[in-house]
């Protein structure tokens, strides 16, 4: 447990987070998000409320719209929506009624209220999706006041032809809503789903962000001049691997955020698959001068997270040179340098200098006495990509590793890195350029290291804090 009682990445004790949909009510973020409760009704996923101003601290007010527990109700289950204020000052909720018992499985429900925690349920306002849409899919409603139309917004994830597109339905008062067609068709060469979209304006460009449901499974985004497009896709167009999902943007009209969940495993086991739901995580959003958009270290917790912690080695590897802080490794086959055991909010942060040779390098956690372990953090210098193996050190390059993401390792450039952790997430941040989401159940309570696979690299004022 950290000193402060800081929490960076929430949930409730016995139950995950899924698709977080951020609020900025002025004063604060209002995260609802559908609550993996894991329980036995046949019912699921109420949505929940977590409120924060500064990330790193969490206020939890519990379930605000629940499900119906009867297998004939159109919201036995809650899909993803987003919430809106209106000119009068009453919030609105939209979001997915579905069941899978009926016909079609989803529809779009309304509800309001007056404070976000007691909400009432508009029944008659409940629609379904249009003819030309596969009507079983038919979710996610996102909501805002287009000012430059002069009219309420909602995209809805939908399909169209056997293809996965967004759609366009208005409004001119959130209670009677117009289909105004294909807003946005799949663009990344799949026919995936492009789940929980949201868009958003922020200092001169209009940025649609949305989740492929399938194969890759990340957060990607589009960039225009217009709220109606063209929708360019920009060179990199994701933000982190797919230990991260349905990120959504919100900003409080200064920063910009992407809020997503970083899943758990099957059976709660770090060998295996990801599961559904986990932990919240929010990037914040840096914007280049041309558009392009990369994630960093929320500022707010960077801030917060800077009591030193005493690094100090337990073992290291013959050939490795260290002076204070910083370790030097030959290149000459594995070589690793243990720590202590971490728990709870963590912040590591250094640079990695990288010579003439380059192969794997990087990050071990709950890592053994020969420094090996079977969680691994690697920059792949081949590969050109991060990656993140669930196996034995011993195993890498062997095996494909559990998620990736682009990053191009060059001599000319040192690589400067934060880590944080907290519960069981890791995410390593990169030269403002890329996050990397990671869940590792073993990393709390045991050591972790840095290593290198025949590589000459030299990890540099390696620190840590809490």
């Amino acid at each position: 447990m950290n000193k402060k009682n800081l929490i960076i990445y929430p949930r409730n004790k016995e139950s995950w987070v899924g698709d977080p949909m951020p609020f900025f009510d002025g004063q604060s973020f209002e995260v609802f998000y559908l609550e993996d409760l894991r329980n036995r009704d046949k019912g699921f996923h109420p949505w929940s409320l977590l409120s924060t101003k500064n990330f790193f601290e969490y206020k939890n007010e519990g379930i605000v719209i629940p499900y119906v527990n009867d297998s004939q109700s159109q919201e036995l289950a809650l899909g993803t929506g987003s919430v809106i204020k209106d000119k009068e000052g009453t919030y609105h909720a939209f979001y997915t009624g579905h069941n899978e018992n009926k016909t079609p499985k989803e529809a779009i429900m309304h509800a309001v209220s007056k404070d976000m925690k007691k909400w009432t349920k508009q029944p008659d306002d409940t629609f379904y999706g249009s003819n030309q849409y596969e009507k079983d899919d038919f979710r996610d409603p996102y909501v805002f006041y287009n000012q430059d139309y002069k009219q309420y917004w909602m995209l809805i994830t939908t399909r169209k032809n056997n293809m996965g597109v967004i759609a366009l339905y208005t409004s001119k008062d959130l209670k009677k809503w117009e289909d105004n067609g294909v807003f946005f068709s799949n663009d990344t060469g799949s026919d995936s789903n492009l789940e929980c979209s949201s868009l958003i304006k922020y200092r001169g460009y209009w940025y649609l962000t949305f989740s492929d449901q399938w194969p890759n499974r990340v957060v990607h985004y589009r960039i225009a001049s217009d709220s109606k497009g063209k929708f360019k896709k920009p060179r990199l167009d994701h933000f982190d691997g797919n230990g991260f999902y349905a990120g959504r943007m919100e900003n409080d009209k200064k920063n910009l955020y992407l809020f997503g969940w970083v899943p758990t495993k099957i059976g709660y086991d770090d060998s295996q698959n990801y599961d559904w739901a986990g932990n919240l995580v929010v990037h914040q959003i840096k914007q280049k001068g041309n558009g392009e958009l990369f994630p960093i270290v929320p500022e707010s917790i960077d801030e917060e997270v800077q009591s030193n912690v005493k690094l100090k080695p337990i073992t290291q590897s013959n050939a490795i040179w260290s002076s204070k802080n910083s370790f030097t490794f030959s290149g000459n086959r594995f070589g690793a340098v243990r720590f202590r055991e971490i728990q709870g909010v963590k912040k590591i942060t250094g640079s990695i200098a990288t010579n003439d040779k380059n192969n794997q390098f990087g990050f071990v956690f709950d890592v053994g006495e020969n420094g090996k372990a079977p969680l691994n953090i690697v920059f792949n210098s081949q590969r050109g990509q991060l990656e993140f193996y669930n196996v034995s050190t011993d195993k890498i390059g062997s095996v494909e590793p559990q998620s990736t993401m682009p990053f191009q390792v060059t001599k000319s450039e040192n690589i400067d890195f934060k880590i944080l952790t907290d519960d069981s997430v890791v995410v390593l941040y990169v030269n403002n350029k890329v996050a990397f989401s990671t869940r590792m159940f073993n990393m709390r309570k045991h050591q972790w290291g840095i290593f290198s696979v025949d590589s000459n690299v030299t990890f540099q004022d390696l620190k840590i804090n809490n």
